[in-house]
């Protein structure tokens, strides 16, 4: 993608996003391309300061994304657990024990979380109860 500051016959400027350079001046010269303002076909490239990246600028921009990622990770998880502790019953340290009972008809049938051991978790896993771990992310308290 590449973007150009774009200026029409009335002097209204703004930006376009195009796929290339060859896709801006064949939409240019067949006129597909409209001031949002006025609407007007006549345009022109208006001047722009170059982008020119540095490694330092890249670097942060890469540890901007990777934060952003993370953030959003975070987020999804916080709200996954929030959906989880909303629909389904905290069993506590007797999840292996109540998942077992439901899966064999012991207990009636619900949605349940807890804590289990691994080990435990495996044993589960290999008598075909439908169990799965989950990512448990702490809620932070704002200050």
């Amino acid at each position: 993608m590449i973007s150009f500051n774009l200026r029409c016959s009335k002097d209204h400027e703004f930006e376009g996003w195009f796929r290339d350079s060859a896709t801006f001046e064949k939409d240019l010269k067949n006129r597909r391309i409209e001031c949002p303002i006025c609407g007007d076909s006549k345009l022109e490239r208006a001047l722009s300061a170059p982008n020119i990246a540095t490694s330092e600028s890249r670097a942060a921009a890469k540890a901007e994304q990777a934060a952003q990622a993370r953030d959003k990770m975070r987020d999804t998880l916080r709200a996954f657990r929030r959906h989880v502790e909303k629909t389904s019953e905290n069993v506590g340290d007797r999840f292996a024990e109540e998942a077992r009972k439901i899966h064999y008809g012991e207990s009636a049938t619900r949605s349940i979380y807890g804590k289990t051991s691994l080990e435990e978790a495996r044993d589960l896993h290999e008598e075909g109860v439908p169990v799965a771990p989950i990512p448990w992310i702490e809620e932070v308290q704002d200050n």
